[in-house]
């Protein structure tokens, strides 16, 4: 049985166009000259019937209109049996609150991020007499929907921002940043929207996949603090940077991955334009530039 996944949104956090920039690439989006992109998210089935959907974006609204697949079947019968998340990010949270209408599904996360959704009362609009919440252990599979099994397992990581004190540390390798290796009979397909390191035990667990998609969230670390929008590096923020000697595409050329994608770029990065020098060098060293819509088979 074969893994079909849908990039649901291939953006990071405020989608592209972000509601209050001017960048660049922004402003083409609203003109229309490059497609606009929404926040994270990945659609996964075995059998194109039962769904599971990893980050609940806060537009995943739009995203579930776009995909036919992800429709309801009848009358409040909706094909998404069940939502995992990676970490607590407001851009992977958020959507559970669009998810409340006396829905079904289960809701896995390690046992941390339950915690922090549980301290917040919003989202107790969940109604426990139908969201099954579900912790599950690192490095314990577990069947995520029919015919998909899941396997979680920490990378190295942050808190998320509205959890941060004065000291940061952005190499935490714990619950609160993860990994998920998804598998069906044959295939084997690794989600890993956040990630500050690519370490030694890390790249063991990804050598030999089938498919991976990967942060991209910036293409060099500093690249927000030179268009004038931030005073974080993407080291600070948690991420690697795709470009660079330190960089993914480095990290990644020696390891036997059969697909690679980006996923969760960040507004300003260069490779969302198709004639971009940079998207060219992410091609060019075997990587997919992930967008909206973005649906493959293993």
């Amino acid at each position: 049985m074969a893994l079909r996944a849908r990039i649901l949104g291939a953006a990071a956090g405020g989608g592209l166009p972000q509601w209050n920039c001017g960048c660049a690439n922004c402003n083409l989006a609203r003109s229309g000259k490059i497609p606009s992109q929404t926040q994270s998210s990945l659609a996964l089935s075995a059998d194109k019937s039962a769904w599971a959907i990893i980050n609940a974006s806060p537009d995943i609204r739009e995203q579930v209109r776009l995909a036919p697949q992800l429709h309801p079947t009848d009358l409040r019968v909706s094909p998404i049996k069940s939502v995992l998340l990676t970490n607590g990010d407001i851009d992977h949270v958020a959507g559970l609150l669009t998810l409340r209408e006396q829905q079904p599904f289960t809701l896995f996360a390690t046992a941390h991020i339950h915690d922090v959704i549980a301290a917040n009362p919003m989202f107790d609009a969940l109604n426990s007499n139908y969201v099954d919440r579900q912790s599950v252990a690192l490095d314990t599979p577990f069947e995520l929907v029919d015919g998909v099994t899941a396997m979680l397992y920490s990378v190295p990581g942050k808190v998320p921002l509205y959890l941060e004190e004065e000291t940061v540390d952005t190499q935490l390798e714990g619950e609160q940043t993860i990994g998920v290796r998804l598998q069906s009979e044959a295939t084997s397909l690794h989600y890993i929207p956040g990630c500050a390191a690519l370490k030694d035990e890390l790249r063991k667990r990804l050598d030999g996949a089938d498919a991976l998609l990967f942060d991209g969230t910036l293409w060099q670390d500093d690249e927000m603090v030179r268009a004038g929008l931030s005073q974080k590096t993407g080291a600070r923020m948690g991420h690697m940077s795709m470009s660079g000697p330190e960089g993914s595409i480095a990290a990644f050329r020696d390891l036997n991955i059969a697909k690679k994608v980006f996923v969760h770029m960040n507004n300003t990065n260069p490779v969302f334009r198709p004639d971009a020098p940079e998207r060219r060098e992410a091609e060019a060293s075997g990587w997919i530039i992930g967008h909206d819509g973005l649906e493959f088979d293993l």
